[in-house]
Parts: C-alpha cells; structure tokens; sequence
C-alpha cells in the first residue's frame, strides 16, 4: 500500500526528533502537501521539510492534533500485524508488574498505540477508541486481541469525549461474548466489581492502584469518608483493610449502589453508608452535623479539563481540600488527588499548605503517589503524567 507525504515546516521536525508524536497543523507544510487532500484516518509518510523521513503516521486534517507517529519506519503500517506486535509488548509490562490480569493493558501514546486505551478484567477488554486513525482498524484491534489472547468478551467503549473533536459518533458495543451488568476484576486483593457497559470511563479506574494500597495502610479500625468515591474504589479498599466504617458519597445513586454491592462482596455492608448528592454540599451538612472522620479522601473529577479552567479549577480543589480538612478528627489524614494533567504537582501541594494555615492547622505529606505502571508516562509528552496522590497528616496547631 503505497501513502501519501505529508511534509513538515522547516524545524518542525525537532520535537519529533526527540521522541514526541504529535503534529500540529500548524506545522504541516501546506503549500505542498495541504492537510485538505487527506482523509480523516488516513495514514501518510511524514517528512522533514528538507525530505528526510520522520516515519508513518495517521491523519486527521480537522484537528489541532492532525497527525500521530505511529511507526518510526517506513516499513510498518497501522495493522493486525502491527497491533499483535505492540499487544505483547505492552503485555510484557503488566506481566512483570502484576500478579492478576487485571489493569490497563494499553494507555494511548505510551504504548505506541495513540489514540487506544485497553482495560482488562481478567479475561474481558474494554477498549476506548479516541481517534479517526484508530478507528479506522477497529476491527484490526478485535483480531490482535483475539491473536494474543482469544478474550471471552471484548467492549467496544467509544463514547468519549474526543471522539467529536475527530468528528465521530459515539457508541457502545459489545463485538464479541458477552458481559455481565458487573464485570469481576481484583485490585490489592480485593475483589470488586465494575459496571463496565454503563460505567465512566471504561467502568473501572485503575490508576490509582498503588495509591489505594498506600491509604489502606491507615485504615484499621478508622472511620473513613470517600469523597466522589464512585462505585468505591477507595472506600470498599478501606473497608477490606478493616476501617470500622465507610462513607460513600456520589452524585450518582447507580454508582453507590455499585459500591454497596462492592462492599457486599466483600462481608462489609453493614460498615457502608452512602450518601447520595454533591460532594461539596454533602461535606458542608457533615461539617454542620459536627461528623468527625479518620480518614478522608478527596478524589474528584478533573476540575481543570482545559488550560483556560486552571484558575476556576484551582478554586475548586482548593474548596474541597478545605472542607475536608474541616471533617478530619485531629491528627486525621487527607488522601488528597488530582488526575488534572494542568493542576502541577507543586500546586496542589500548594492548596494543601494554604488551606491548613488558613484553618490554623498543620500539615505533614508523609506519602506521595502517582500513576500505576499499567499507565506509563512517555517522557516526551507531559500529558501522560497526570495523576497526583498525597497522604497528609493534619495536626492542630499546639
């Protein structure tokens, strides 16, 4: 199959170079080879503006993004072949870092496959398709994942909210099997369940494996509120490392539901409450009914989705982490996070010390986290570094 070139501006090949796969359109050569002569999806040679190869990418000339490297040779195309290749090689990792199939096996640009993410529960996949160019080998992606490891099921989640932006249509599918309302998977040796089909995301988060496990440590014994715990990925975890008493709190009554069941399974719910509404009105009635909690965890939703919301964003982690701190007994500890790729580390740090001398209290961060290894950050694109955990002491001020 021969490709199209599309050619680049003069020095637009640099962060290429140094291992980036994106292009802008911005930094496409129009003149000779105009991003309107391709089709969303399509794959072409990418070249230097001097006609050095940079190697094969998928197009899609709508899009700010209009091109992903997907090969840095020639030789290979966006295919069965080479997803079976990039199946193993992703596969490899997660067998090396995890004891049970169950994690992301694919995450995008990490795993040289951008534009796909994979989650694994056992033996059923869910796979997100975000791009024009991804999409295009959906059923090249069914046929790998049959190749390596012949899935019971696999769900095809594309509803996210990229997929517009590349000028798709949302859809959820099941292409092969079949799947149940809840989907068994084990994290830190918990089982659990995820609603798959009608759940965020891909039903499940597993970015936060090794930042529950961290918590966990801190809950014997504890009374431990779960602020935005969906279907409970942090509170069940506490609840299996033996606090006395979880509290649940979600603006989506299918989702505690989830978690009761979650709790269920694990001989724990008669030590579960849910609490159904917004988590910050939900904290101020708590504050009002003078609750006190061990433990609290503060895992929202991305506040900042876009650069132009850092400022509003910033508020609102800074509203929450205030009003968590006001529930804490003394010397509890705050599980503060942020999967805001445009919150930076040092600036929910930040809120953190603030919002403890403004209740003139002290704070000690004893525990840091960030991603699992099932999400790999590539180092030439910061975007893949996005998720924050902190384990903080709060102490009155003697």
């Amino acid at each position: 199959m021969s490709l199209k070139t599309l050619l680049l501006n003069q020095g637009a090949e640099r962060r290429l170079r140094a291992g980036h796969i994106w292009i802008y359109s911005n930094e496409v050569d129009n003149k000779r080879s105009p991003l309107k002569q391709f089709e969303p999806g399509e794959q072409v040679l990418v070249e230097a503006s001097n006609g050095k190869s940079l190697g094969v990418a998928y197009v899609n000339p709508n899009t700010l993004i209009c091109g992903r490297i997907i090969s840095r040779s020639t030789k290979y195309r966006l295919d069965r072949s080479l997803l079976v290749h990039r199946l193993n090689i992703a596969l490899s990792l997660r067998e090396a870092c995890f004891d049970k199939p169950c994690y992301r096996l694919v995450y995008g640009d990490s795993d040289g496959l951008p534009g796909l993410v994979i989650d694994r529960f056992y033996d059923v996949f869910v796979v997100q398709i975000s791009t024009a160019g991804m999409e295009t080998v959906v059923e090249d992606i069914v046929s790998a994942l049959n190749k390596v490891f012949m899935p019971e099921a696999i769900v095809l989640r594309c509803d996210g909210k990229m997929r517009a932006t590349e000028g798709m249509e949302s859809y959820i599918e099941v292409v092969q099997g079949s799947v149940d309302e809840l989907c068994p998977l084990e994290e830190n040796g918990v089982s659990l369940l995820a609603p798959v089909l009608t759940g965020q995301k891909t039903g499940w988060f597993y970015d936060h494996r090794n930042n529950r496990a961290a918590m966990q440590r801190h809950c014997d014994g504890k009374r431990v509120l779960d602020l935005f715990s969906y279907v409970g990925g942090w509170g069940v975890q506490a609840l299996a490392a033996g606090a006395s008493e979880v509290t649940c709190v979600d603006a989506s009554e299918t989702a505690l539901e989830v978690a009761l069941e979650n709790a269920r399974i694990n001989a724990a719910e008669d030590r579960f409450i849910g609490l159904q509404g917004d988590a910050f009105d939900t904290c101020k009635a708590l504050i009002q009914e003078k609750e006190k909690f061990d433990v609290v965890v503060v895992d929202p939703p991305a506040f900042i989705q876009r650069r132009k919301d850092i400022k509003n964003g910033e508020r609102a982690y800074a509203r929450i982490n205030n009003l968590a701190m006001r529930l804490l007994d003394k010397g509890g500890i705050l599980v503060s996070a942020s999967c805001s790729m445009h919150l930076q580390r040092e600036r929910l740090v930040d809120i953190i010390r603030s919002n403890a001398r403004e209740l003139d209290r002290s704070a000690q961060i004893f525990d840091q986290g960030h991603q699992g290894a099932d999400h790999p950050v590539h180092p030439a694109i910061p975007e893949t570094d996005y998720l924050k955990s902190f384990c903080v002491r709060v102490l009155p001020n003697n």
